[in-house]
């Protein structure tokens, strides 16, 4: 496993400028379940798959992802976590749309596994898969 950077950040609770819908720190914004703005940079939890907030294809997939967005900011509450940037399964450090892909812990957890147990997000299998059932609306 490779990462090409790791450092702590420490936040204070603040408003970020131009994300007024999100969950925001001084310099970290909450975007949902597996998105997070540190500064400038867009950062893409690498290891898991979140429901959609803005997107999302029914109710329960809404619901879901804002409980997914609601215990990651509680996960980095504190302001103090790690970033471990690139994929820890393919090396990659850009998703598709630009964003970092890294892993995030708290003391020496995963965030992505903490979520993952809690039954908020899946393991990323390198492809997006539904969250609605046929019947959901």
């Amino acid at each position: 496993m490779t990462f090409l950077g790791c450092f702590a950040v420490v936040a204070s609770l603040a408003i970020c400028p131009g994300f007024a819908k999100q969950r925001c720190h001084e310099k970290v914004c909450i975007l949902d379940g597996d998105t997070i703005v540190v500064g400038e940079e867009h950062i893409r939890i690498a290891n898991i798959d979140a429901p959609e907030i803005h997107h999302f294809k029914c109710d329960a997939e809404r619901r879901l992802a804002i409980l997914a967005r609601q215990r990651l900011e509680a996960l980095l509450s504190d302001g103090t976590f790690k970033i471990a940037r690139g994929d820890p399964d393919t090396g990659r450090v850009k998703d598709r749309f630009g964003r970092t892909l890294a892993t995030i812990s708290v003391g020496e957890e995963d965030v992505g596994d903490i979520l993952i147990s809690e039954d908020l997000v899946r393991p990323w299998i390198g492809r997006r898969q539904p969250w609605c059932s046929n019947g959901s609306k």
